[in-house]
């Protein structure tokens, strides 16, 4: 790989980590409003979050408008997709509590991805992300375990429904997910600048959430705490954290993109000790561990020993629509 073509990567490696360490401040923002119901949080979450993106790209969209609209079909399933995701998660955390739930939803994502990538893109799975996945997701899973084990069964929910409608719940919002972070890669891929994909993909999808917002949003405005989580949950982790997921999917493949973002795990359970005063055995630790070099792995400059080698990898870094590598100038935010 070339020094350009990695210092894009490792950038959007970077943004894509940095979104995910403020996605993982969710759950323990959640704590703070526990009569606040899943889908209210969702709503307020991403819709609101979703419809600041829209503020903010509204520039860009207008002047790329012509693009969008001869998408419209990525735009709009990409936009579907943002509407279910926080349905889907914060309903499945609720369920199947806050490890499982985190885990078989962020964890599922990268596996979808790729399947999305090797089915509509024709794109090989490559031996590196092959690599990072299994490590990220051993570690995922060994942190799920490790929280399960420190779960009061006399405070954990009727598993004869719940746990299960939990996992469905989970491996839904692994999919959308992956569609939207699919979508969006690929609007990009075109041209079009991401401040106007995330602007408008994420802005119609905040709009759809409006309804969903408007019926079960009523203890958002309850008390100031519950107020306070909202607004914290829609600016910090869903707009600023989702800008910057839209600049790092300008550099990577969604696929990469959705493995990095295991570290989301990692960051919320760190939280849960700092925070909420939970305490890990070693199984998280070591999980913790696994994930972080998942991330060594993914980001690391490949081996450059042949030529052929070298000129794969940095078309799978920057693929464009057509599988040709993306001009640096198209790349950027």
């Amino acid at each position: 790989m070339n020094g350009a073509a990695f210092q894009g990567s490792a950038w959007g490696a970077l943004f894509v980590l940095a979104a995910s360490v403020l996605w993982g401040t969710t759950g323990t923002a959640a704590t703070f409003a526990p009569d606040v119901s899943p889908l209210a949080i969702g709503a307020v979450a991403m819709g609101v979050g979703g419809l600041l993106q829209a503020v903010f790209a509204a520039r860009s969209i207008i002047a790329f408008s012509a693009s969008l609209r001869t998408q419209w079909p990525t735009v709009a399933l990409g936009s579907l997709a943002v509407a279910t995701y926080p349905l889907a998660f914060y309903s499945s955390m609720h369920l199947a509590g806050v490890a499982v739930g985190t885990v078989v939803s962020i964890g599922s994502a990268p596996l979808a991805s790729a399947v999305i990538e090797r089915i509509v893109d024709k794109r090989r799975f490559t031996a590196r992300w092959v690599a990072g996945a299994v490590l990220g997701l051993a570690g995922a899973v060994l942190l799920c375990l490790a929280e399960a084990g420190q779960t009061d069964p006399a405070s954990a929910a009727d598993p004869g429904w719940s746990a299960p409608a939990g996992i469905g719940l989970g491996l839904i919002a692994g999919l959308t997910y992956a569609l939207y972070s699919w979508a969006a890669h690929r609007l990009i891929n075109t041209g079009v600048p991401s401040r106007a994909v995330m602007g408008a993909v994420f802005g119609l999808g905040g709009l759809l959430l409006m309804p969903v917002l408007a019926i079960t949003g009523s203890p958002l405005v309850a008390s100031w705490q519950n107020a306070l989580v909202g607004t914290y949950m829609a600016l910090v982790p869903m707009f600023a954290g989702y800008v910057l997921f839209g600049w790092g999917l300008a550099r990577v493949r969604a696929s990469m993109a959705t493995t990095i973002s295991l570290a989301e795990t990692v960051v919320a359970a760190a939280l849960a000790v700092v925070v909420v005063g939970e305490r890990l055995p070693v199984l998280a630790w070591v999980g913790a561990a696994l994930v972080v070099g998942s991330l060594f792995v993914l980001t690391l400059p490949a081996p450059v020993g042949r030529k052929g080698r070298a000129e794969e990898t940095r078309a799978e870094e920057t693929p464009a629509e057509d599988g040709s590598p993306i001009p640096a100038a198209r790349t950027r935010p």
